[in-house]
């Protein structure tokens, strides 16, 4: 059906301006589409605007995590390391801003309080904080999975005489730690990459772990000039390559071929120890069923174990650092001397599982049995992952269905592209989708790029409308849920299903099926125009 009404002011508005939002911005110019995007920050960046903390960088290769729409920014972009910073990536992201003339249709301090769709223009309105009202055919979120911080809310903050930051809001000019008494709450990621360079500035760090992470050495190092070089003569190759890997990264490690218990020990200990010294994610992918067999699982996770107790001098603390999950369930770390930062004299840990935090003093933290007098409290404690920053937006589609309402036992999409109940809504990266199981930029390519043939080829049979069918999400999400419950992942207390939020529903968000078959999804229900949404 065709709208009787005036066109909107925007064909689209895009909610978000990191890699996703850019992306999104660039292609619906391309398609002379009138696209805006919103963005809550001074600048672009998304969550790499945010993370500032110190260590900050990612941890899929820099040549894997960039753009590959273009074949003259790949050839022109120099990366400096293997694993990018934060100040890297961030300077990265403007200037592909400045170079595709980005930031003209970006408006930034500019946060979506609310969206909700017009069921009779066909209009999806978006409201901001500062009293805005926008309007646009199509609603995009390209908000991040892990950009919502999850700041726990312990009782006493108010009397604390020092300093309180969160990992994911780190002020822009840094922080000085020298000499200080700092805590640090949390052992995940963020505070598995700024431990280590905490304790060298601090007079003393205490970390307060609830929850022992397995991390693996990043075997980070510069780039050489030769390196650079053959990367960009086969970029293309390299690009395919790793689209058909599960994870959309690491066609440099070779596949694996065999089941773990297939092996003798002396073979898997030599396959581990290799690419420990490698370093990087490559470090599950030697066998086969170190995903969804718990006793091939075993032998790496006793690996790491050893390993840490070789690195940690002292047994005890040695013992604490040991997770006792399986490894894999949660996302493995990569760290540069995390477990050697326990070596330092200045440097203690503390179980909060036997001895939890109970509150701020006006000199630092409470625990159960004893107070530790501190200056800084840093919170590592991560974010509100992949649905957080969907529901800290007020958003009611059809006939006023809010977004919270539908999703109170947990997240239901389409591909985790649509939902149903919410026409013209598109997710980037949404649960649902293989999102955080796989290189992000990845997953960003194809989401984008499929928003926008969707979009273009809406334009183009004159319709105004599509919305994903109940019938097809349904048996999207029970296939997604079905896989999952073949591999190991669901198995520990993760973000992956919400389990660092009290009262989350415990649902398994990202799609575990694989990247290779999950793009073959998509492109099945877009050759099949669209089979799966209603198009009016």
């Amino acid at each position: 059906m065709k709208s009787t009404q005036p066109p909107p002011g925007y064909d689209a508005l895009i909610v978000g301006a990191g890699f996703s939002g850019l992306f999104m911005l660039h292609r619906l110019r391309s398609l002379g589409l009138r696209a805006r995007v919103l963005e809550a920050a001074a600048d672009l960046g998304g969550t790499w605007y945010w993370n500032r903390y110190p260590g900050a960088r990612c941890d899929i290769e820099s040549v894997e995590y960039s753009y590959q729409f273009s074949e003259e920014l790949q050839q022109d972009w120099d990366w400096s390391e293997r694993h990018a910073t934060q100040p890297e990536i961030l300077r990265y992201a403007n200037h592909v801003a400045e170079r595709f003339d980005l930031r003209r249709d970006i408006q930034f301090r500019t946060r979506v309080a609310g969206a909700n769709f017009d069921d009779v223009a066909n209009v999806w309105k978006l409201h901001t904080d500062d009293g805005q009202v926008l309007e646009a055919r199509f609603c995009i979120l390209a908000t991040g999975c892990l950009s919502n911080a999850n700041i726990p809310d312990l009782p006493g903050k108010e009397a604390f005489n020092g300093a309180v930051y969160h990992t994911g809001h780190w002020p822009q000019d840094g922080v000085d730690f020298t000499g200080k008494a700092v805590g640090v709450i949390g052992t995940g990621s963020s505070g598995i990459q700024a431990i280590p360079l905490i304790a060298e500035q601090a007079g003393h760090l205490t970390v307060f772990q609830r929850t022992a992470n397995y991390s693996i050495p990043a075997g980070n190092t510069a780039l050489t000039d030769e390196f650079k070089r053959t990367i960009k003569a086969y970029y293309p190759r390299f690009r395919h390559e790793n689209a058909q890997r599960p994870g959309g990264f690491g066609s440099r490690n070779a596949v694996a071929t065999r089941a773990a218990n297939d092996a003798s020990a002396e073979e898997r200990e030599a396959d581990f120890e290799s690419r420990w010294a490698r370093g990087g994610f490559g470090f599950l992918g030697g066998f086969t069923d170190l995903w969804t067999n718990p006793a091939a699982n075993v032998y790496a996770a006793d690996f790491v174990r050893n390993k840490i107790r070789t690195i940690v001098e002292d047994s005890a603390t040695a013992e604490l650092l040991c997770p006792q999950q399986v490894i894999g369930c949660k996302r493995i770390c990569l760290d540069t001397g995390y477990y050697e930062s326990f070596n330092r004299a200045n440097v203690d840990l503390v179980d909060v599982r036997s001895n939890p935090i109970e509150s701020f003093t006006a000199k630092g933290l409470r625990t159960a049995v004893q107070e530790f007098e501190l200056e800084v409290v840093v919170f590592a404690t991560g974010f509100d992952a992949m649905t957080g920053s969907l529901l800290k937006i007020d958003i009611s589609g059809r006939g006023g269905c809010a977004l919270r309402d539908a999703w109170e036992g947990g997240p239901r999409t389409y591909l985790g592209l649509g939902v149903a109940g919410f026409p013209n809504l598109f997710v980037v990266a949404g649960p649902g989708s293989p999102s955080v199981l796989t290189n992000m930029h990845v997953a960003i390519d194809q989401h984008v790029n499929w928003i926008s043939d969707c979009i273009a080829h809406l334009r183009d049979r004159g319709a105004v409308r599509i919305e994903a069918r109940e019938d097809a999400q349904e048996a999207w999400v029970g296939h997604g849920n079905g896989v999952a419950e073949q591999t190991l992942y669901p198995t520990c207390n993760s973000w992956y299903v919400g389990a660092n939020i009290p009262g989350k529903p415990r649902v398994f968000m990202p799609y575990v099926g694989g990247f290779p078959a999950y793009r073959q999804k998509c492109q099945e229900v877009a050759d099949a125009e669209y089979v799966g949404f209603d198009i009016q």
